[in-house]
């Protein structure tokens, strides 16, 4: 883990964390080795977020930063992605919630693994959810959130799943910021994922890839 890229992107150092990420992967790093990094820093990130000490504009320059990151380690994960087609992913940020910088890398990484994502995006309601289940039919639901007042709407989006009839025809996971097996429990999510790794390898899991 490189601590100076973490801090370099955790303290808005936009020109410092490319000129690190362009040196790491001209030195042959790998890609997933650099964006762990990613992800240790938006954690920090996220933590400042919440402690008040910085803002919606800080984390939009964190998502600026993160989508010119994967441009220049893109090249790399694609030769690395897998050619077969696993399985269908369904993904977005529950209604309430804005945050998308860790759903962007999880659909990021799932598309170079070898699955076809659909990304609802941010602030989604439940219908929305329950009318893609019908339409893409993924195997595999994951529901994003940031924040603590995702809990209840995880749970009013899995419910509403239900009441369609569709939860067995999709596993689903949650993950982001506050996000851990208690709340699994609580919102009768399928699993937990802590980071985008664990997000592919559950995904992989469930389809049998």
């Amino acid at each position: 883990m490189s601590q100076q890229l973490i801090d370099a992107i955790a303290d808005m150092r936009e020109g410092d964390a490319l000129a690190l990420v362009k040196e790491m992967a001209d030195s042959g790093v790998k890609p997933f080795v650099i964006l762990n990094d990613v992800k240790a820093a938006m954690d920090v990130i996220g933590q400042r977020y919440e402690e008040g000490t910085y803002f919606l504009p800080e984390l939009m320059l964190a998502g600026e930063m993160m989508n010119q990151i994967m441009a220049i380690v893109k090249p790399a994960l694609a030769e690395s992605a897998e050619e077969e087609h696993l399985g269908k992913v369904l993904i977005g940020t529950v209604k309430g919630d804005i945050h998308d910088i860790g759903k962007d890398i999880v659909t990021f990484m799932l598309k170079v693994s070898g699955f076809d994502v659909l990304d609802l995006g941010v602030d989604v309601p439940e219908q929305k959810f329950v009318d893609a289940i019908k339409t893409f039919q993924p195997q595999v639901v994951g529901l994003s959130g940031f924040l603590t007042l995702a809990f209840d709407q995880m749970k009013t989006t899995v419910e509403a799943i239900e009441k369609a009839g569709l939860r067995d025809q999709v596993k689903i996971m949650i993950g982001g910021g506050q996000m851990d097996e208690a709340v699994k429990e609580f919102v009768g999510a399928d699993a937990y994922g802590k980071d985008a790794m664990a997000a592919v390898k559950l995904a992989k899991g469930w389809v049998g890839g």
